[in-house]
C-alpha cells in the first residue's frame, strides 16, 4: 500500500470510528457531511487537475499505488474526503467538549478584516505566481461567502482551525518531504512564494483554511435543510 494512501486512511480512521460515539454521533449527519465533501471537491479537483497538467505541482510515483484518474492519483481524490472529514469531526468534537469556545463578534470581525487585507495584498503583489494567486483569490471568495451567509461559524472556526493545524503540519509535512526520502507531493516554486514551513509551502495553510471552511459552511447549510 502506498504511503500517501496510508496517510489518507490513518487520518480518517479515528474520526470515522469516534463518529459513532453517542456524544458526537456524526454518523447521523453523514448525508449533510458527504454532500458538503462532494460539492467542495469539485472546485478543488478542477484546480488540482489543471495545476498538475501545467506542472505547478505533481506527485512522486514512488509513494503511490499507481492508480490515476484525470491526471490525479487515487490518493489525491481520497485526500478531499479523508482530510475534510477529519477536520469537520475535529471542529464538532472541540465544540462538543467546550460549547463556549468562541470569539466575540467584534474580535471575529477584526480577524476577518485582517485576513481579507492579507489575502488581497499577497494576491496583488504576487498575481504572476499561479498557486499564490489562485490560493488567495479562492480564500477571499470563501471567506466572503461565509462572512455574508454564516458569520457565526467564524466565531468558533478561527479557534478550531488552530487545533486542526497540528495534524495538518504532521500530514502535510510528510506529503512534502518531512521525515521521508524525497517527497510525495512536489511544488514548482516559480509558481508560489517559495516560503516553506520546514517543507510545507506557506500557501498550503491558506489552501487548508479555504477547503475546511467551505466544507463546514456547506455541512451546516445542509444540516439545517
Amino acid at each position: 500500500m502506498s504511503l500517501y494512501l496510508w496517510l489518507d486512511l490513518l487520518s480518517l480512521s479515528v474520526p470515522f470510528l469516534v463518529s459513532f460515539h453517542p456524544r458526537i454521533a456524526l454518523y447521523k449527519e453523514w448525508k449533510a457531511l458527504f454532500m458538503a465533501l462532494l460539492i467542495t471537491m469539485v472546485p478543488f479537483i478542477i484546480w488540482d487537475v489543471y495545476f498538475t497538467v501545467q506542472g505547478y505541482w505533481g506527485f512522486n510515483s514512488e509513494y503511490l499505488a499507481g492508480i490515476n484518474l484525470w491526471h490525479l492519483p487515487v490518493e489525491e481524490w481520497l485526500f478531499f474526503i479523508c482530510i475534510p472529514y477529519a477536520c469537520v469531526f475535529t471542529h464538532i468534537s472541540i465544540l462538543e467538549i467546550n460549547p463556549n469556545l468562541k470569539l466575540s463578534k467584534k474580535t471575529t470581525q477584526i480577524i476577518s478584516g485582517l485576513l481579507f487585507l492579507l489575502f488581497f495584498v499577497v494576491f496583488i503583489t504576487n498575481y504572476g505566481k499561479a498557486y499564490t494567486a489562485v490560493d488567495m483569490i479562492f480564500a477571499i471568495l470563501v471567506l466572503g461567502v461565509v462572512t455574508k451567509f454564516n458569520p457565526d461559524l467564524l466565531n468558533s472556526f478561527y479557534i478550531t482551525f488552530l487545533f486542526m493545524l497540528i495534524p495538518f503540519f504532521i500530514v502535510n509535512g510528510i506529503l512534502t518531504g518531512t521525515g521521508i526520502d524525497g517527497n510525495i507531493v512536489w511544488y514548482n516554486d516559480d509558481q508560489n512564494l517559495g516560503v516553506r514551513m520546514v517543507t510545507i509551502p506557506v500557501e498550503d495553510t491558506v489552501y487548508a483554511f479555504s477547503m475546511i471552511l467551505l466544507n463546514l459552511f456547506l455541512f451546516y447549510k445542509f444540516k439545517r435543510s
